[in-house]
């Protein structure tokens, strides 16, 4: 393998499911990751978020930081600067702005409103469409994957995602130095269920497949989708939480929008009746001792990449 299948799944959206569930299938018990098209996102929506982005990008420091994290509290919500984040215990070569469902001020974790940028107006409206379009196609690629392991489609609109957790993040990598040590984002796997990943003309994200490292690169109208660690719990393994890094070697200033659609917080998410067995992970941890509810495990996971923020926010 050294380069992803491209789905369109536009038979899902309408109703229909046709062969898709079956290259849905497929992809998810290889590497774990695919390209969508046939999604149906209007392309317009798309350049609005993008200009936006890099509108609050090119900002100073100073002005981002009056949306910075510390101000959203325990929503854990608003920009970091460049190594601010850390994944595999190591500071990214990235800076970033997280968002999340909209949601009225919440004491629990990952809850609430988010912040937004006086300066560039454009940026709220852009973000709010976005999730709720994206929120569509991630119940339809849900439903392809639902029947790929002979479930009913709605298992998990009807279950685990009835109340979806729902993030959403941008992220501006600067270029990286092509004989450097530093990654825009190091290894990793996602925690939930699934990823939705938009990407600029700016190559950088490498997939850890069964034949090593491959690129991701853009490809025009797609977007990338991978599964995370629930799916990978839930299936005993047969569906991949796949490792894979960010290093923008393009020797531009890359965006990236990953939109998260996860189990809601409340949700334990134990392994299907049939499901034996399973196989080691890249990082030796095994998904079947965890226990508790998805919130749990997602709060846990991000505690580690934003340490002081929990300290400050959490404890």
């Amino acid at each position: 393998m050294r380069e992803l299948p491209v789905i369109d799944i536009s038979p899902l959206l309408s109703g229909t499911a046709g062969g898709v569930p079956d290259q849905i299938g497929a992809a998810c018990r290889t590497s774990g990751f695919f390209y969508i098209t046939g999604h149906g996102v209007p392309s317009a929506l798309v350049s609005r978020l993008d200009a936006a982005a890099r509108e609050f990008f090119e900002l100073p420091l100073e002005v981002k930081n009056e949306i910075s994290m510390d101000r959203g509290g325990r929503a854990w919500r608003g920009f970091f600067p460049v190594g601010g984040e850390l994944t595999s215990g190591r500071p990214d070569l990235k800076e970033g702005v997280y968002f999340g469902a909209e949601r009225p001020p919440s004491s629990l974790p990952l809850h609430g409103p988010n912040l937004f940028p006086a300066q560039v107006p454009a940026l709220r409206e852009a973000v709010l469409e976005y999730l709720d379009v994206m929120g569509g196609v991630a119940q339809a690629v849900l439903r392809g994957i639902a029947l790929s392991l002979g479930l009913p489609g709605d298992y998990f609109s009807a279950g685990y995602t009835a109340d979806p957790t729902i993030l959403f993040r941008i992220f501006h990598y600067p270029p990286s130095a092509p004989d450097g040590a530093e990654w825009g984002v190091g290894e990793h796997t996602d925690y939930g269920l699934l990823t939705l990943l938009l990407q600029d003309a700016n190559g950088g994200l490498q997939v850890h497949t069964p034949d090593g490292w491959i690129a991701a690169p853009p490809v025009p109208g797609t977007f990338v989708c991978n599964i995370g660690d629930m799916l990978d719990k839930l299936t005993g393994g047969l569906y991949r939480s796949t490792p894979h890094r960010v290093r923008n070697l393009s020797g531009n200033e890359r965006l990236s929008f990953p939109f998260f659609f996860d189990p809601g917080s409340d949700r334990e998410v134990p392994p299907l009746p049939y499901t034996e067995g399973g196989r080691a992970r890249w990082d030796g941890q095994d998904l079947r001792a965890f226990t508790g509810t998805y919130g749990e495990y997602l709060l846990g996971k991000v505690a580690k990449v934003f340490p002081q923020l929990r300290e400050d926010v959490l404890d």
